[in-house]
């Protein structure tokens, strides 16, 4: 298949064809984020993305799930995007999982009627990156929406009758005392917009963005191991969800956790306790086995 630079989609969506449908990201300017960071957005001829499709179909014969790439692909034209989920469920008559990137700005540009007609096209699933509830956070990690804007475009994609998987970022605030007011506030944001999923990733430095620079220059410190699964605890303890799936099975997390809240919250709360007990780093995935 044609790809322009690295590809980037969710874990769940690892048994999926990737569709490159825009390069990049709109926004782009995230501190912590280095996944686009060598690409400027553009957005594919519509021509050239049902030539894949086609492509697609004589290579991998029927297919169940896609996942449509960039970092924004929300961003196209809906009567574009319409187009091409149409051709989709055409060339793959078992197509039942449609998933997209939804950064919280372009959601926002969007008709709920826009919203809605891709939920009855056949878009499935919505993933947003909230990485954290607290609204001073939000501004420094330079996120570019507010805590409102933030829980009205998750809302709308749930209105919509999309399924909604949130991304939070655990060590964000770095070793301070700010760590716990990100926990909390992150399960706040999480209550307010009560996703279908929401997923844990723990913070990595990586080169070339703002937030490792920080930290070369000791600005910015890494919250150690088990600070992470203090923060982990507080967020699970804080959710009021209802129906929504839990994961921390991200390959960047020191503790896979799994459940569905709110049945499953005090049994991840006493699995947790029981490793911050120990103090013992045989129980967390090794630093060597971690990655984005």
């Amino acid at each position: 298949m044609r790809y322009e630079g690295n590809i980037f989609r969710p874990p769940s969506e690892a048994r999926s064809y990737i569709l490159q449908c825009t390069i990049g990201c709109t926004h782009n300017r995230c501190t912590f984020c280095a996944m686009y960071k060598d690409k400027k957005f553009s957005i594919r001829p519509l021509e050239d993305i049902k030539t894949d499709i086609a492509m697609a179909r004589r290579y991998y014969g029927d297919v169940e799930k896609v996942f449509l790439a960039d970092g924004d692909a929300i961003a196209m034209e809906t009567d574009d995007l319409l187009e091409i989920i149409k051709e989709l469920y055409k060339a793959f008559p078992s197509l039942n999982h449609v998933g997209i990137y939804a950064s919280p700005d372009v959601v926002l540009k969007k008709e709920m009627s826009e919203l809605t007609a891709l939920k009855e096209a056949g878009l499935t699933i919505a993933y947003l990156g909230v990485e954290t509830g607290d609204p001073e956070l939000l501004k420094d990690i330079r996120k570019g929406v507010t805590y409102d804007q933030m829980v009205e475009a998750g809302r709308r994609l749930r209105q919509a009758g999309i399924l909604l998987s949130v991304t939070i970022l655990l060590g964000l605030a770095g070793r301070t005392p700010r760590a716990r007011e990100h926990a909390v506030n992150t399960a706040k944001i999480c209550n307010d917009i009560n996703p279908d999923y929401i997923g844990a990733l723990t913070l990595m430095l990586v080169p070339k963005t703002e937030l490792y620079r920080r930290a070369q220059r000791g600005e910015f410190v890494l919250p150690e191991p088990f600070e992470i699964l203090e923060e982990l605890r507080i967020i699970i303890e804080n959710l009021n969800v209802q129906e929504t799936e839990f994961r921390s099975n991200h390959a960047s997390n020191y503790l896979p956790i799994k459940g569905r809240l709110p049945d499953d919250k005090e049994k991840m709360v006493a699995t947790i306790n029981s490793i911050i007990g120990t103090h013992d780093s045989k129980y967390l995935r090794p630093d060597y086995l971690r990655g984005l």
